[in-house]
């Protein structure tokens, strides 16, 4: 008989302007332990804070490791504001994978897509030119990938949102809200990793 996990799993929508951790370490931002009460959980991956979305938080450290881990990473889905017109050429060029800072990223899946249905930021967007909406589908996380990737191809990154992990979506989950994973979401992440 398996014995039942007693780990906790969150997911966390991340405002913009909250740090991804439970300390501010002398910065004065606003970080997770203004939203989640919960002792002892941490996030398995991080969002800079300008980035908003999905953080997923547990208290299992195996999964944290795996999760983190360049060979089982789940892909993860942005959806990236950018200023600039991303044409075949650059968005074929962010498939194939750039170099950023002597490091080739990994090839990934970028298409253009209609704005999503998302609530205003806290400060907001302020384009000085035309901007589109491209969703990127990542199986690395490099600290500011994308704003660094779209840098390369001539692309201002204006607002990104992460709005998947792996199975796991954003949908129906208001910035600064949590939630716990249910059984079967558990046991899929499990499955994926």
């Amino acid at each position: 008989m398996m014995k039942e996990s007693r780990c906790r799993y969150l997911l966390f929508n991340k405002p913009y302007g909250v740090l991804s951790q439970f300390t501010d370490e002398g910065t004065g931002h606003p970080t997770l332990a203004g939203f989640i009460p919960v002792p002892g959980v941490y996030a398995a991956g991080r969002l800079d804070r300008d980035s908003e979305g999905l953080l997923l938080l547990t208290d299992d450290g195996g999964m944290i490791r795996r999760l983190t881990d360049p060979f089982h990473h789940l892909p993860k889905t942005y959806w990236v504001l950018v200023e600039g017109n991303p044409d075949a050429q650059k968005l074929a060029r962010l498939e194939a994978g750039v170099v950023v800072q002597n490091y080739q990223t990994l090839p990934a899946r970028v298409r253009v897509i209609e704005a999503p249905e998302l609530p205003p930021r806290s400060r907001p967007v302020t384009p000085h030119g035309p901007t589109a909406w491209l969703e990127f589908e990542l199986r690395e996380g490099k600290k500011r990938q994308i704003r660094h990737m779209t840098a390369v191809v001539g692309l201002f990154t204006l607002r990104l949102v992460r709005c998947r992990i792996g199975p796991l979506s954003l949908a129906g989950l208001a910035p600064g809200a949590w939630r716990e994973l249910s059984a079967s979401e558990i046991e899929l992440l499990r499955k994926k990793v």
